[in-house]
């Protein structure tokens, strides 16, 4: 190895972004122009940059509309990029989603709908459903991110408590034909579950939202309780003749972000071992559980023999219980660095793979065999910063933070373990 372990750590989360970038990913999944009017919408993280993209390689006319994140948007010059907010939806979002309704309607069966849908697009895309406001919908939301509930959790129920989610944008294009091209940010690549699916078929019910909401405790406003019980908030299902035209391409995914970042490391003299592209569950266990494959692969070499890398993605879950500053990634890492306990010969990075982990414009951190010594002489106290959810605050101090900016992707986290 010819480089730091920091520095091959930081080579491959730039080559599991880069991996990503629509410019790559997008021209091979172009559809034929159509005999009609081409329109392009979209929402998401990515989304502007894959506008951006799209308008590079088309060619024909088009036109189009698409949301992201604020900060997210690119040039385009015959696609208007809107920003809003993410994770917790604002007005802004709710114009725009309002909007695009509108755009689609009117389309006939020669028109091409392409739509570009990336994560982030939930939050992006808050049009309440009847009888709920946008008030609710926040709260919902954060209600949701603080609870511990999996991103699919989350999405089956803001599905059904929208106005746009859960097929129902795909409908409103019928009858043209709509092209998806999704890069996903979700454990196992569900296209229902990319941002809440709005131009896909949804096989869960009114119901499953319903046992969700009671599982972690959420208490709903009176409207959107209404909404579910009545089963009025029930989404497009699989079969509708209005969705027999739409077509849906995965066009990035965490697993491809995986295995860039293996052949760097392999080109380095270090073994890659993926342990899995879709690993859920509490972000400190998860930490946890890495430790220990860590420190049986630096003792017992197994699976493999050092030097190595351990390379998975997926989307952890944080149960937030104290005022830190926090995101799963660097909750994760924290827990990791405090489950290894210094051992030799082992440093890690983990981060979003869209630049912001939790609601910092922090993508994740760096850890190191002497990142708790360093804390310790620092005053801090590890253990405490881990239970006040505060991995932010806690690797800033140390000079630790992975920040990149605005990657204009989103393939979910990525987490690389170098055992040396």
């Amino acid at each position: 190895m010819n480089i730091t372990p920091r520095e091959l750590l930081a080579n491959m989360f730039t080559a599991a972004v880069n991996a990503a970038q629509p410019e790559h990913c997008i021209p091979r999944f172009l559809p034929e122009p159509p005999r009609g009017r081409t329109v392009v919408i979209g929402a998401g993280k990515a989304s502007a940059a894959m506008a951006q993209a799209l308008e590079r390689h088309w060619p024909g006319e088009l036109k189009g509309l698409v949301v992201t994140r604020y900060g997210y948007a690119v040039p385009c010059e015959r696609i208007e990029i809107v920003e809003a907010a993410h994770p917790v939806p604002d007005a802004a979002g709710r114009e725009a989603a309002g909007r695009l309704m509108a755009f689609v309607r009117g389309l006939t069966e020669d028109d091409l709908v392409i739509c570009l849908i990336s994560g982030g697009g939930s939050a992006l895309l808050p049009l309440p459903g009847a009888g709920i406001t946008l008030e609710d919908k926040q709260a919902i939301n954060r209600a949701l991110l603080k609870s511990g509930a999996t991103i699919s959790e989350m999405n089956c129920v803001r599905r059904h408590l929208s106005g746009i989610k859960g097929g129902r944008l795909a409908a409103a294009c019928h009858p043209a034909r709509v092209v998806n091209l999704l890069i996903s940010d979700v454990p196992g690549d569900n296209p229902i579950d990319i941002a809440s699916g709005p131009t896909v078929a949804d096989p869960t019910t009114c119901a499953d939202a319903l046992e969700i909401v009671r599982r972690y405790g959420i208490d709903l406003p009176a409207g959107a309780r209404r909404l579910l019980e009545s089963g009025e908030g029930e989404t497009i299902k699989p079969g509708d003749d209005r969705l027999a035209r739409v077509t849906t391409h995965l066009i990035a995914t965490p697993q491809l972000a995986l295995k860039a970042a293996a052949k760097v490391a392999a080109l380095e003299g270090v073994t890659p071992v993926l342990l899995g592209d879709s690993i859920e569950g509490e972000a400190r266990d998860v930490g946890k559980v890495m430790a220990g494959i860590a420190l049986q692969t630096r003792h017992h070499r197994q699976p493999v023999p050092p030097p190595c890398v351990l390379l998975s993605g997926g989307e952890t879950t944080v149960t937030v219980r104290g005022q830190g500053r926090g995101g799963r990634n660097v909750e994760f890492l924290l827990s990791l660095a405090v489950a290894l306990n210094g051992a030799p010969g082992i440093h890690a990075v983990a981060g979003d793979t869209d630049g912001v982990d939790g609601l910092e414009e922090i993508a994740g951190a760096f850890a190191a065999p002497d990142t708790l010594a360093r804390a310790w002489a620092q005053g801090m106290r590890p253990r405490d910063r881990l239970d006040d959810n505060d991995g932010h605050g806690f690797f800033e101090a140390l000079g630790d933070s992975l920040v990149t900016g605005p990657t204009l992707t989103n393939v979910n986290d990525f987490r690389a373990i170098l055992i040396t």
